[in-house]
């Protein structure tokens, strides 16, 4: 493929008129160079063109707005064994990891090239496709697996401490996360599933954003309990009592998946040394790793 398109093969492409190529070029809606005279359109900023949201040209054809670049970050949920890949694999993508939520919402604004997520459906039978389905029908995103965790609560040993379920922290003080995490959306997944409600239990004042932070106010003593990862309360060498097993995805901009950064990540993910990661930590089954669980048309 040549670097730059002609006029016809823009055309083509875009399955409009030439005239149409012109006017666009003319009132600077597209990228183009003037060479000796021609318009010539580079192909890597058509491409990122294209791929932005649009109204409709004149003639019916999909008119993509200017592309805006999408910043080299991943957003969403905290995850350890995410955060660990991301600097060992030297990718260059920067992490701002600020709850599931937090990520869908920059990702539907263009903030992160992927977001992590982790979002109970159907009473946690199913997780993140029917989300990602409604609020990205028609956009070029494609969700894959990263890992399922066990997720339980996490407490310190103490003498006569049996804690099997939601309902025997009663009275102990609860360590939360920030809103747009999802844990707290498996929370009140947890908290329905056993008849009760957040009032019944006894919240800390104030929020922690991480699960390693949630670990670490438990370890402290700071609070008694909190509801996250069996590998953040190994970690902490904390006991841990499992309730439900969620699946981790990202949500990828499909472009972003094919370039550099994304793709070293993932050949890494391949590596011996990220296997022995996941097990040594503990937690996680990463043998759905990299499947494709929603692409959107």
């Amino acid at each position: 493929m040549t670097e730059f398109l002609t006029t016809r093969e823009l055309a083509s492409l875009l399955r409009i008129k030439e005239r149409k190529v012109y006017d666009l070029a003319g009132d600077g809606s597209l990228p183009v160079r003037r060479v000796t005279g021609k318009l010539l359109f580079p192909r890597a900023e058509i491409e990122r063109w294209i791929e932005s949201r649009g109204a409709k040209l004149h003639d019916g054809a999909a008119r993509p707005q200017p592309a805006l670049e999408r910043p080299l970050v991943i957003a969403g949920g905290h995850d350890p064994l995410l955060e660990w890949a991301l600097r060992e694999s030297r990718s260059g993508i920067a992490a701002f990891l600020d709850g599931a939520l937090d990520g869908l919402e920059r990702a539907a604004q263009g903030g992160c090239i992927a977001a992590g997520l982790h979002i109970p459906e159907d009473h946690g039978e199913e997780w993140n496709v029917q989300t990602v389905a409604r609020r990205f029908a028609g956009e070029p995103v494609v969700l894959i697996e990263w890992a399922t965790r066990t997720r339980g609560l996490m407490f310190r040993d103490g003498p006569g401490r049996l804690i099997e379920k939601l309902s025997d922290a009663s009275g102990l003080r609860f360590q939360s996360r920030q809103p747009e995490a999802g844990s707290e959306l498996v929370l009140s997944l947890l908290l329905e599933r056993e008849g009760m409600d957040a009032r019944d239990l006894n919240r800390v004042e104030g929020v922690e954003r991480s699960e390693t932070d949630l670990a670490m106010a438990v370890a402290d003593a700071r609070a008694d309990i909190g509801l996250g990862i069996q590998a953040s309360a190994r970690q902490f060498q904390l006991r841990f009592t499992p309730l439900i097993v969620e699946r981790f995805d990202l949500l990828v901009w499909r472009k972003s998946y094919f370039d550099p950064p994304f793709q070293r990540l993932m050949q890494f993910c391949s590596s011996i040394a990220f296997r022995r990661r996941a097990q040594a930590i503990g937690g996680y089954d990463i043998s759905g790793h990299g499947s494709v669980r929603f692409n959107a048309e």
